[in-house]
């Protein structure tokens, strides 16, 4: 088992914007009706979700539009939605608040905290889409999809269960397929880009700078 006791450096930089005192109020009720806690014990996630799967760890979710397509797209699926910034964890809760979402659960807070919460081989699926790229040089320690992180998130994927990756950073998506490449638990790699994966306001972006997007699909072997 992967061991991420040690500090690392931070993948992220929180922005904690303010909410309007009716928005904050209707953030606290949500967050408590379908929120997760980053701190505590081991999570049972079919105790949570009150059923049997399959569950998904979506990872950085950013502004939520990614995660709410797919919970409507897919309502079979069990999402963990994981973030840092506040006003796409607020859109997110929003979303399924209105429309009676009830497949998606939400985290504020750090993914590699809240990996002690969650047991060994209990997801099917993990997505991080359009992670933060970090650019510069000097930043890239910080980047997400790494040798560590990649360990502990393998060691709660159930044998058969699959990592998809994305990027539109072209040295980023060749780190992403060294690091995985290493991780001998997985087998796969690049893939077509998948014409159900929504578009992201990221992606978009990139598209419009000219940056193509990369999809890595992996599945755990072992």
């Amino acid at each position: 088992m992967t061991d991420l006791t040690r500090p690392a450096a931070r993948s992220f930089k929180p922005r904690r914007r303010g909410l309007s005192p009716p928005r904050a109020e209707a953030y606290a009720a949500a967050s408590a009706a379908f929120g997760i806690s980053v701190d505590g014990p081991v999570l049972s996630l079919p105790d949570e979700f009150g059923r049997a799967g399959p569950f998904v760890l979506d990872i950085g979710f950013g502004a939520g539009e990614a995660l709410i397509a797919m919970a409507r797209a897919r309502p079979g699926e069990c999402v963990v939605g994981v973030e840092v910034h506040t006003t796409g964890l607020a859109a997110v809760l929003e979303a399924i608040t209105a429309e009676s979402i009830t497949n998606v659960r939400v985290v504020d807070g750090d993914v590699i905290e809240l990996l002690a919460r969650i047991a060994p081989v209990a997801l099917d699926e993990v997505r991080m889409w359009f992670p933060d790229p970090w650019p510069k040089q000097r930043q890239r320690h910080r980047r997400l999809v790494r040798a560590d992180v990649l360990g502990a998130l393998v060691d709660k994927l159930r044998v058969g269960g699959h990592l998809h990756l994305a990027t539109d950073v072209q040295d980023y998506s060749l780190q992403m397929q060294l690091v995985c490449a290493a991780e001998e638990r997985l087998g796969g790699g690049v893939v077509e880009r998948p014409a159900w994966r929504p578009t992201t306001r990221f992606e978009r972006r990139g598209s419009v700078a000219g940056r193509g997007s990369v999809d890595l699909v992996y599945v755990r072997l072992r």
